[in-house]
């Protein structure tokens, strides 16, 4: 058999399954479509359900025992991705990622806070990253409750579930950029897990590009009475934390609050749901979280890097932070029972076709700017991408919107260069961005102009 190589070493391909070494070779943007249908309900109920039956994750709970507690549940994650692992010959780096906290407020006294991370490296261009995160932890309705069954059925196990049956799908294809399957502890607590990982990465220098928090993707039925399985909120900030004075001031004349890399991001996921998954519809949220709360996105956000929350539409109070009993009819607690497979498996699907659309896809463009001012027609330029990084480089597509417009509306592809003019396209009436194309059609999230919108090198 003759294999068509496109970015991976032949010594690499070597040491993989003849499964990876097929898919690899044929890899186009229909693979996604089969990468959605991977997917499966089935597996995220085991997974579900396994880490339902420790009883409580609780941050500070029981760390000794193979059966109960938070110390059980991540040595059984960390299991699991050791044998995706071995499945895909060796394709995942599985390891803790651990603190020791204290003195805070919902951790006074010293606990050490442990995630499970898996990184599934890149061929070309490793150091670049796409993250998809969720939570391992659970709680009551007391928060400093360690002790008492907390099942976090969705809140979060539904999230974890998702992480680890994306990292089985995508462990079978190997990509440009990097894959990091993250599962994160210390959530409820403070955001601890997060803002572990996040302050690693940055003193490491990764070059994330994109962070996929899943924090409840198994809810359909609503406090407000709707039953929906058909939509999903993407939660995404506008201005960027981290902008400096001067940025700001440059935003106020240039624009910019609606297209930050987060918003960008968001965009680029909503459109993955409506090319690649059946009867979804994402709703793209123009805030950081639910109004006054948070979640594991916000630490990386904190620091620059673009990152989003996907989760159901419809909350259920009732079966949030609750302590499992019924009141007036009313039952209340995280337990199974409120967990939708098939829809959490149609959330994870989203999640692992926009993981290897932007992993397959060349490095976001860099140094974007944009000039026009009173004249009739305007001009992109941006920063050629290295070739040894990004060898399937097909060139730049240059987006525009009217400035009203959620979703980009106009494109253009313009080839492998690093200036287009738009003729008679008026600046000030538009919005305008730029992504780069690989040969196999993968694109990247569009990047706005300037420090607004720019995803970093």
């Amino acid at each position: 058999m003759v294999f068509r190589l496109r970015f991976i070493v032949i010594g690499a391909l070597l040491a993989l399954p003849v499964h990876a070494k097929e898919k690899v070779s044929r890899v186009n943007t229909d693979e996604l479509h089969t990468i959605a249908a991977e997917v499966s309900a089935v597996h995220i109920e085991q997974d579900v359900r396994t880490l339902v039956g420790f009883g409580t994750r609780h941050t500070a709970s029981e760390t000794a025992s193979d059966t109960r507690g938070i110390g059980a549940a991540r040595r059984w994650i960390k299991s699991e991705f050791d044998k995706i692992s071995a499945a895909c010959g060796g394709c995942l780096e599985v390891y803790y990622q651990s603190e020791t906290v204290s003195g805070e407020t919902r951790i006074p006294d010293p606990v050490e806070v442990v995630s499970v991370i898996a990184v599934q490296r890149g061929v070309t261009d490793p150091g670049r990253y796409v993250i998809m995160s969720g939570d391992i932890d659970s709680r009551v309705t007391d928060v400093m409750n360690a002790t008492s069954d907390a099942p976090g059925a969705n809140d979060n196990a539904s999230g974890v579930a998702g992480v680890l049956e994306t990292a089985r799908v995508l462990s079978q294809y190997r990509f440009q950029g990097s894959i990091v399957y993250a599962a994160l502890a210390g959530e409820e607590q403070g955001l601890f897990g997060g803002k572990i990982m996040a302050a690693q990465a940055q003193k490491d220098g990764w070059r994330i590009k994109a962070v996929l928090n899943n924090d409840m993707i198994g809810n359909i039925e609503g406090i407000n009475g709707v039953i929906d399985n058909t939509t999903a909120r993407i939660f995404a900030e506008g201005t960027r934390h981290t902008e400096t004075p001067e940025e700001a001031t440059t935003r106020r004349y240039t624009g910019g609050e609606v297209d930050s890399p987060s918003r960008n991001l968001a965009r680029y996921i909503d459109k993955m749901a409506d090319t690649y998954i059946p009867n979804l519809d994402t709703m793209v949220i123009y805030r950081l979280d639910r109004f006054g709360r948070g979640g594991h996105h916000k630490p990386f956000n904190d620091l620059g890097f673009p990152g989003v929350r996907i989760m159901e539409t419809n909350e259920n109070y009732n079966r949030q932070h609750q302590d499992i009993r019924t009141e007036n009819g009313i039952a209340y607690g995280d337990t199974i029972e409120g967990v939708n497979f098939p829809y959490a498996a149609k959330l994870t699907a989203l999640n692992a076709v926009s993981l290897a659309s932007m992993a397959w896809a060349p490095n976001p463009p860099s140094g974007v700017s944009i000039k026009g001012a009173v004249q009739p027609s305007t001009t992109l330029s941006w920063t050629a991408l290295n070739k040894k990084q990004n060898p399937n480089l097909a060139g730049y597509k240059i987006y525009w919107r009217y400035t009203d417009a959620p979703q980009w509306q106009y494109s253009r592809f313009v080839g492998d260069v690093t200036e287009f003019t738009l003729e008679n396209i008026v600046i000030d009436n538009y919005f305008f961005g730029v992504a780069s194309v690989s040969k196999d059609g993968f694109e990247s999230p569009v990047v706005f102009p300037g420090a607004a919108g720019s995803f970093g090198e």
